[in-house]
């Protein structure tokens, strides 16, 4: 832990777009690092041999996926005026990093990981698919009280558990996209690609965004 205390918290709500959607978690956070320093943010850092910066990036967006919603929850060591931070930021940032909004919260908050619940997003099918057939799927999945699905961890083991609650919903629109909204964080995690293979389109090439990340009451 650092022996300077926390002063400051900033939850940056932010866009993962472009080539950028597949840069992995890991180095994203390098490049948050990168622009916050050229930013000249008082950024505050772990002590130690390898100290890191103490920043916080919400869920993990998976590769390929692009993002209107991120959140990044940056340690200040001193106070910091947050008007015209956001244009600031944004003139330090690489292409496809957009910065949507900046507040500040509590300090002593919840981990930011452990305050996000769910996810919804926007898939479109690049390639032609059946509208009606789509609906139909989608209306089977949601009439199901049960979905059981098998999961196994790195040492093999496996796990059985129910996948419906997780789905909170499905949704198709005038233009065939599916929306969905489902569970993700600490309480479960439901990936795009998962409702996809359940729904039989696997294979489809698809285009997924992540449109709204909802925080626990």
């Amino acid at each position: 832990m650092s022996d300077t205390p926390m002063v400051q918290r900033l939850r940056i709500t932010f866009g993962k777009q472009g080539g950028l959607k597949y840069t992995s978690n890991l180095d994203l956070a390098k490049v948050w690092e990168r622009v916050l320093r050229r930013a000249q943010l008082p950024i505050l850092y772990t002590q130690g041999f390898n100290a890191r910066p103490r920043l916080q990036i919400a869920i993990a967006l998976p590769l390929g996926i692009t993002s209107e919603c991120e959140l990044l929850d940056v340690a200040l060591r001193e106070r910091i005026d947050i008007d015209g931070l956001a244009e600031r930021i944004m003139s330090t940032s690489p292409e496809g990093l957009y910065v949507y909004d900046i507040e500040e919260v509590a300090i002593h908050g919840n981990a930011l990981e452990r305050e996000v619940e769910s996810a919804e997003y926007r898939i479109t099918f690049v390639d032609e698919v059946d509208q009606k057939d789509l609906q139909k799927r989608v209306s089977e999945m949601l009439a199901q009280d049960r979905i059981m699905k098998i999961e196994y961890n790195r040492r093999g083991k496996k796990t059985a558990y129910d996948l419906r609650p997780l789905i909170h919903d499905m949704q198709v629109n005038e233009e065939g996209q599916l929306h969905i909204h489902v569970a993700t964080g600490t309480r479960g995690n439901v990936r795009p690609d998962m409702l996809l293979a359940e729904l039989g389109y696997d294979d489809a090439f698809v285009h997924v965004h992540r449109t709204q990340l909802h925080i626990r009451d």
